[in-house]
């Protein structure tokens, strides 16, 4: 299956580069090993889409419960992804 997601710039940059090979995600979609996701950029500042995509494999993916990136009550509905790319 193909995933979408938007990407800042920021962690855009350090995926292309290798530099980050996990991504953190609200557990709000079905995601699985041998998954493709897409990360497409975008701008918050601008609030567009750049253009660029990057194509990775879901090598690994562990549902976790982690407060600091969400509202609670998102958290504690849905949990988050760690997925690992490659």
């Amino acid at each position: 299956m193909e995933i979408r997601k938007k990407c800042w710039p920021d962690l855009f940059e350090k995926v292309k580069s290798g530099d980050k090979n996990a991504d953190v995600r609200l557990a709000d979609f079905d995601i699985k090993e041998g998954d493709t996701l897409i990360l497409e950029e975008f701008d918050p500042k601008t609030k567009t889409y750049t253009g660029r995509k990057l194509t990775k494999h879901v090598r690994n993916v562990n549902k976790v419960q982690l407060l600091d990136f969400h509202k609670p009550e998102e958290v504690r509905k849905f949990g988050h992804w760690i997925i690992e790319l490659s």
